[in-house]
């Protein structure tokens, strides 16, 4: 099966590369189109899952991300006409010059070929990600979570009808329905068939892939995001920050997990900062500081300060200073957001220059580390690791350079 599905997709990835930016466009508006016409279908796929999901013990954040709603298939419609007007990154020139042999180097982008996508839940990422690999050039094949194969079946269902109406091989998307884990692994092995693999999930995928995968691939590391307040931190958007990091949805890769305050921020506001965070639900996981004036409050500790919650849940530390902030995130990031809330240019660059995060924000909410929010129209994944892509990755990171020289009869001497 897994042979079979990756023959098909050379030989539509072949197609794909050949095809024009306008044609590419068309596809994409009518893949965005059928899926507001197909909308009723997709959620009633989803529902099946939905409803298996009860049976399955899933948590209510996880639940969350797999629900779709005719808002956010609208959502998911939108996002790929976001991807209409963004520059095609195919064939595009990134550098040239002319050597003193007359010969003139062209450094030019070019699609991977066929892009492999694991991720968990989210049935959304089916159409995003497949419209961003048409766009850039790539065919892909899919595997989604075993919990969310009709919602997913029914999407792609959906994105090959617009590929039949545009008479593009339909093999450009497809979709592994295997839900044996045994499978998922021996995808990551394809070296023959698959380029790169692009993972969407937790601590538990990305460390099955560093075991098992032969394939290069994206590291999609876990969203352990910390947010610092400092001591010269405009109150007037501090808490709005808080709340909107954290709150907003809990279940997604940039939602805020630990909150770092300064200790004169935490004297004039902290309590003022917890109440608003109890009042949205918030566990919270305090350090020593905080419990001796709230002793109600669960203390933290190391598995806390680790844990990417997914959840309504938040551990809380207090530092003397700056230094105090940048030592307890380098302790415990994953390497994805980090956050400062300071007036200080001074104080902003430091916290910047010494963290080695993909993304970091200055008195901005965690929650826009996103492709979408970035303006890549939607995004493929956000990597953790430094090559080839790093942060929210849009079309560019779905291409790769190589280089195109020409000359006039030009030989070397």
């Amino acid at each position: 099966m897994l042979k079979e599905i990756g023959e098909k997709a050379i030989i539509a990835s072949k197609e794909i590369n050949q095809l024009s930016t306008d044609i590419k466009n068309t596809l994409i508006n009518d893949m965005s189109e059928q899926l507001i016409e197909d909308s009723d279908l997709i959620l009633k796929a989803n529902k099946k899952d939905l409803d298996s999901a009860k049976e399955l013990d899933l948590s209510e954040a996880l639940v969350d991300r797999l629900t779709l709603t005719k808002d956010r298939i609208a959502g998911m419609s939108s996002g790929l006409k976001k991807i209409i007007p963004l520059k095609d990154p195919v064939s595009e020139v990134t550098k040239s010059w002319t050597t003193e042999d007359g010969l003139k180097i062209n450094k030019v982008r070019s699609p991977f070929g066929v892009i492999g996508i694991i991720y968990e839940a989210r049935p959304n990422v089916t159409s995003d990600v497949s419209a961003l690999c048409i766009k850039s050039g790539n065919a892909v094949i899919l595997k989604g979570s075993s919990y969310c194969l009709d919602s997913n079946s029914e999407i792609l269902n959906s994105l090959q009808k617009s590929l039949k109406k545009n008479k593009i091989n339909k093999h450009a998307i497809q979709l592994i329905k295997s839900k044996e884990r045994e499978d998922t692994i021996k995808f990551m092995k394809l070296t023959e068939y698959i380029d790169l693999i692009v993972p969407r999930g937790g601590r538990g995928l990305i460390n099955t892939l560093v075991d098992n995968a032969k394939v290069p691939f994206i590291l999609d590391g876990d969203g352990n995001v910390h947010l610092y307040v400092h001591s010269d931190a405009n109150p007037k958007y501090i808490i709005d920050i808080i709340i909107n990091s954290k709150v907003q949805r809990p279940g997604v890769c940039n939602a805020l997990e630990t909150l770092i305050l300064n200790k004169s921020i935490y004297e004039e506001m902290g309590k003022e900062i917890i109440k608003e965070l109890l009042e949205k639900d918030v566990e919270l996981f305090v350090d020593e500081v905080i419990s001796s004036d709230l002793p109600d409050l669960e203390i933290a500790n190391e598995e806390h300060y680790m844990t990417e919650f997914h959840d309504l849940k938040l551990a809380i530390k207090i530092v003397d200073d700056l230094d105090g902030a940048i030592h307890h995130i380098e302790k415990y990031s994953s390497g994805h957001t980090e956050g400062i809330i300071s007036e200080s240019n001074e104080v902003a660059n430091k916290f910047s220059k010494s963290l080695d995060s993909s993304v970091i924000f200055i008195n901005a909410s965690t929650r826009f580390t996103d492709g979408e929010m970035f303006g890549f129209g939607a995004e493929v994944g956000i990597s953790t690791q430094k090559l080839h892509a790093r942060g929210p990755m849009g079309l560019e990171s779905l291409t790769n350079e190589r280089y195109v020289v020409e000359g006039s009869g030009t030989i070397r001497k």
